[in-house]
């Protein structure tokens, strides 16, 4: 499979926004803590979401607080939130609530996420390069709104914005998808694999986006 590395061609200065971008092969790259590099991603949701996976690429060596992915809403900004923590220990948040996971420690290198979560029972999952963690459950019954700020590398503490450099990403990210579905653990293999299956919310082949600060969109290679 692909793996994300640190590359070799900036593609494009900041700020600057995309109408659509075909994002295959590049990642956008946050160089140190900041409290304004920030990539907003635009989607489009006609109903409340009850169910979810998100899919992304993330490479970071440092022991630091890190927003990977943050959707909020004008009613609650950790609708959904991945966010990894000082001691690598991972969070996911669905409508304000918390759920912990701990993955093996290794050497620094790409890896690979999909968090799930489906309202009916509430059961939220993390999958680490195509793995499993053990199932949690939170936010039973509960449903997504649609007016959401959907954002990389930050973490919102007010509707898209309310940064703070000690909760922003340091390193790359790229290969974000999310569908308003659970993928199956067939799929979400597949997609760990280089694969997709149609990302109905966010897709990185024809991804909206705006970036500002330093976030920039490199070249990878495989």
């Amino acid at each position: 499979m692909e793996k994300l590395s640190l590359c070799f061609l900036v593609i494009i200065s900041l700020p600057s926004a995309f109408p659509q971008t075909d994002m295959h092969t590049k990642v956008f790259v946050f160089p140190k803590e900041s409290d304004n590099s920030v990539v907003t991603l635009t989607a489009q949701l006609t109903k409340p979401l009850k169910a979810l996976t998100v899919c992304l690429h993330v490479y970071t060596d440092l022991t630091h607080n890190d927003s990977l992915f943050s959707y909020a809403t004008k009613q609650q900004y950790n609708e959904i939130l991945l966010f990894k923590g000082k001691t690598a220990a991972y969070s996911v948040s669905v409508g304000g609530a918390d759920v912990f996971f701990k993955p093996p420690e290794s050497y620094p290198a790409p890896m690979h996420f999909c968090v799930t979560w489906e309202s009916t029972s509430g059961i939220t999952e993390l999958w680490v390069d195509g793995k499993p963690m053990v199932r949690r459950s939170m936010k039973r019954g509960y449903s997504l709104e649609t007016e959401a700020s959907f954002l990389l590398g930050q973490e919102q503490d007010a509707f898209a914005g309310g940064f703070d450099k000690k909760q922003s990403l340091v390193g790359d990210i790229g290969d974000v998808n999310m569908w308003d579905y659970v993928l199956s653990p067939e799929e979400i293999s597949t997609v760990y694999a280089g694969g997709t299956f149609s990302p109905n919310v966010l897709d990185w082949r024809v991804l909206k986006d705006k970036t500002h600060g330093e976030g920039l969109p490199w070249w990878h290679s495989g």
